[in-house]
């Protein structure tokens, strides 16, 4: 198979350029504008004991844990060791943060990770290894430690703070602030990107739907992510191949999946990448069963069709000097779009595929800014679906 790399700069999410104002404002005009400012966080302190995290994890009615909320990447076992020797040696841990998204009913913003450990720890699902200080405590189990160490763990407890159910902005949007409140949280450390962050604030049916979408055997083939060949879908967050692969681990399999709906409907291409994508998720969150299996026939009809058209070379550019035929998804978004419009027109196509392929190929060494993506715009993604949608066309006819 020809070595292929993706083009990075396909996946930015270009912005609208901000606009700036040199007109000073008063110190009253400031205060004003502080007073009315767009937020209204209104938050408490809690203190769960080791125990009590486990319960209301167990129970799944007060704290809603999903394995896919947050980033992809899980701890090894020797992170979640070493969180549990922090415990024990009561070494200060950072708060979590929950949100109540109801009354009494809370998201996890912030922490996953440590409090799925706890409850995991507790439930006797993985044994230490890795301690550092506690080197005695190696290959235990919760059940298999004395029972004076179980008792340490047991008053041992996590600072929560609790975004609270009357947090609003201005206009009455809970789920703004939470936004707001999420992507501040992730500025100390490695902040999540645009895609991780839709995953977390976007989740459900839709959502689920493009995480499958991604599982696909020629999805990943054509991207070089590695095969879904687990028998447990747990296992697939500890594959060490897949944890590797840059696109899996930003998510971007996700993006690229969300970016073909974004961009079916020409009417929706419109303004930046980020918000036509924001807003793709938006529109769809509330899609009924029967939507969603029409989106994901439509997706998977596509992909196979560009798959038996291009064979290995799919979404990918002439090569260069260097042999090297780069995958860019800019051209996977110009190719699946402009076929999935084509449907009637799959067999006609996938028959001269070689010339498909010998007219996509010329199209993309004579206009190579367009086809790789260097201006992420909304309208030279148009122009670009377009201009493909064109040369498939002059096959098809």
């Amino acid at each position: 198979m020809t070595n292929k790399v993706l083009i990075e700069q396909d996946l930015v999410e270009e912005e609208s350029a901000e606009s700036s104002s040199s007109t000073q404002a008063s110190d009253a005009e400031i205060e004003d504008l502080y007073s009315s400012s767009s937020f209204r966080v209104i938050y408490q302190s809690n203190n769960f004991l080791l125990p009590q995290i486990q319960m209301l994890i167990e129970g799944r009615e007060i704290i809603n844990l999903r394995p896919e909320y947050q980033r992809r990447l899980r701890w090894t076992v020797k992170q979640k060791s070493l969180l549990i020797e922090s415990l024990l040696l009561n070494v200060p841990i950072p708060p979590v943060f929950l949100y109540e998204s109801d009354l009494a009913r809370y998201e996890v913003m912030d922490g996953q990770q440590r409090l799925s450990t706890v409850s995991e720890y507790l439930s006797n699902e993985f044994a230490l290894s890795g301690l550092e200080n506690l080197g005695f405590l190696r290959g235990k189990r919760y059940r298999e430690l004395p029972p004076r160490i179980r008792r340490g763990l047991a008053r041992a407890s996590i600072s929560a703070v609790v975004l609270l159910h009357e947090s609003q902005s201005q206009d009455g949007d809970a789920s703004a602030v939470r936004r707001y409140v999420f992507q501040r949280l992730n500025t100390g450390g490695k902040a999540l990107n645009p895609q991780e962050i839709r995953n977390s604030f976007y989740s459900g049916p839709f959502n689920d739907l493009i995480v499958r979408l991604t599982r696909i055997q020629n999805f990943c083939d054509a991207f070089g992510i590695p095969r879904y060949t687990e028998t447990d879908e747990n296992e697939y967050y500890e594959n060490p191949s897949r944890r590797g692969n840059s696109l899996y681990k930003r998510m971007d399999d996700c993006q690229l999946v969300l970016r073909f709906f974004a961009f079916l409907d020409p009417d929706n291409i419109r303004g930046s990448v980020r918000s036509i994508l924001d807003k793709t998720m938006e529109r769809f969150a509330s899609s009924s069963t029967a939507d969603l299996a029409a989106l994901s026939d439509k997706f998977q009809s596509a992909l196979a069709a560009a798959t038996s058209i291009f064979g290995d070379e799919i979404f990918t550019l002439p090569a260069n000097s260097n042999g090297v035929r780069r995958t860019s998804a800019a051209l996977y978004d110009a190719v699946m779009v402009s076929l999935a419009t084509r449907a009637d027109h799959y067999e006609h196509l996938i028959a001269h595929k070689q010339e498909v392929v010998t007219a996509i190929d010329r199209l993309s060494a004579e206009n190579p800014g367009l086809m790789t993506g260097r201006a992420n715009t909304a309208a030279s993604i148009t122009e670009r679906i377009a201009t493909v949608g064109q040369t498939l066309d002059s096959v098809a006819q």
